[in-house]
């Protein structure tokens, strides 16, 4: 800001003072900075030779309204802190000397000294005249701005009330429907089972869970079952006693304690062997546990919930689960759906991945294009949410500070997989991106082309036809159609309308 008012200044000043001697025009930008009240401005040292393009100062600043301001709101200041003087001084000379002049800040009143006191030279004559730069570009101050409004959104959002529901997206009916469930089983203790495909994001509906249930004071405590070594689980889950395996050199407490009060998430259950899950199973009947080396029984007031993208009832079949554990998990079973039936939920969940992954990589982006986000609703989503997640944040990491995300960032990312009956976005021959038609459709549209008819005439023959299947039931054909009955009614009367005027 202070950069651009020293510029219009300058463009004044070689107006005004044409033709006189360039120090004595020069002078004007002090004086005006006076004028206006910001610094009295004493001159220590200047040579300047526009011609050359040389220029050397050094300047004595008293009574600056920024370190001023600055100590009163903030206290004394380690740091020069008259920002915008600064750049008003590099914006003026620049304007004046038609090249890039800084200025620096040597001394400052904020900082305890009795005036502060500023050096200017070219730009590249300063070591780290390039890191300034950057402050002076014309988007900067914007763009920057931009950036921090961006991160303290995020960052705002993240320290909410902690009762707020974590990472939960979405208004689909598929979302809704499992959401719903969670919400019912929050309002009592029951154990929960969450089912689904890997990446559809069952830790977080268990983080749901926990945070709108009594226990959301209380710990969450998540163990991924299949990550633990099978001969350390039991130590992992219940604890162990001083001495009870080689190694243990201390009593240590298990997950199920840690998770006093609150809740433990047993993501992966079936992959813990038929030992553990006879252990657990008592923890679930009886509320105790015993720790490894104990014979003692400890009371624990934890809510288990577990998560699995096997078949527990497949598994029980194979004798790789127990069936009783099966029958007590399964009280309540809730089906997370996988990302191809939330389609809808797709761009709120963009929007939300790219302020996150922004905020995270530093960058400023401007969004998604159309085309970009077209592609993503019609990908088929073998990995569902996680591989959301990996393909926006590569897409921001690929593009330009302050440009959009385009296909081309995801095009080697999408295998090329549908959804059925939609069309995708692939490559031709020659490597151009193209949108292709599933073959049904080019079909299709070569029939109706073959028959000559228009597109009003083809209209009324798919409203006479759905009507005459359903009979003269007007409700029922409305929906082969895909349409409400009002807006069939409209067609329907409208065509008839058409077809008398054209008789008389």
């Amino acid at each position: 800001m202070g950069y651009v008012c020293g510029t219009r200044d300058a463009e004044l000043a070689r107006k005004i003072r044409a033709g006189q001697d360039p120090i004595d025009a020069f002078f004007m930008g002090p004086q005006l900075h006076m004028l206006e009240g910001s610094v009295k401005v004493t001159p220590v040292k200047i040579e300047m030779d526009i011609a050359a393009g040389t220029f050397q100062g050094e300047f004595i600043w008293n009574n600056s309204w920024e370190a001023q301001a600055h100590v009163d709101e903030f206290g004394p200041q380690h740091d020069p802190v008259c920002w915008m003087l600064l750049g008003y001084a590099s914006g003026y000379t620049s304007a004046f000397m038609e090249r890039f002049v800084l200025f620096k800040e040597v001394e400052c009143s904020a900082c305890g000294t009795d005036h502060c006191r500023v050096i200017g030279k070219p730009l590249e004559e300063w070591p780290d005249g390039a890191e300034y730069a950057a402050y002076y570009e014309a988007d900067a101050i914007v763009s920057r701005l931009q950036e921090l409004t961006t991160q303290v959104d995020v960052l705002r959002s993240s320290l909410e009330e902690p009762r707020q529901i974590e990472n939960m997206i979405g208004n689909s009916p598929a979302f809704l429907r499992a959401y719903q469930l969670v919400n019912k089983a929050a309002e009592t203790n029951v154990t929960v089972l969450l089912t689904g495909e890997t990446g559809v994001g069952k830790e977080r509906f268990a983080r749901a869970l926990h945070q709108t249930s009594n226990r959301a004071s209380g710990p969450f405590i998540a163990v991924n079952c299949a990550a633990l070594p099978h001969d350390l689980i039991e130590s992992e889950l219940f604890g162990a006693e001083k001495g009870a395996f080689t190694g243990a050199h201390t009593t240590r407490i298990g997950k199920f304690e840690r998770a006093e009060g609150g809740t433990l998430f047993l993501d992966e259950i079936g992959e813990l062997p038929l030992v553990a899950q006879s252990k657990i199973l008592r923890v679930l009947q009886e509320g105790e546990i015993e720790r490894l080396g104990d014979d003692q029984t400890r009371k624990v007031n934890v809510r288990i919930v577990t998560a699995t993208n096997v078949n527990l009832q497949t598994a029980v079949k194979d004798g790789k689960f127990r069936a009783d554990l099966y029958y007590r998990l399964n009280i309540y079973p809730i089906e997370i759906p996988p990302l191809r039936e939330r389609i809808p939920d797709i761009p709120l969940m963009v929007e939300a991945m790219i302020k996150k992954f922004s905020t995270l990589h530093n960058k400023r982006i401007a969004g998604i294009t159309d085309k970009a986000l077209q592609a993503l609703k019609q990908y088929a989503w073998p990995g569902n949410v996680r591989e959301l997640e990996n393909l926006i944040e590569r897409g921001i990491i690929l593009t330009p500070q302050g440009d959009w995300i385009e296909l081309e960032q995801f095009s080697l990312c999408l295998d090329g997989s549908t959804r059925s009956g939609e069309s995708d976005i692939g490559l031709t021959d020659s490597g151009a991106l193209e949108e292709n038609r599933p073959p049904e459709q080019a079909r299709l549209c070569d029939a109706f082309l073959a028959t000559g008819l228009s597109i009003n005439e083809a209209e009324t023959m798919l409203l006479n036809e759905a009507v005459e299947r359903s009979a003269g039931n007007l409700a029922g054909a409305a929906r082969l159609l895909g349409l409400t009955r009002p807006q069939l009614t409209y067609r329907l009367k409208r065509d008839q309308n058409a077809g008398s005027e054209r008789e008389s």
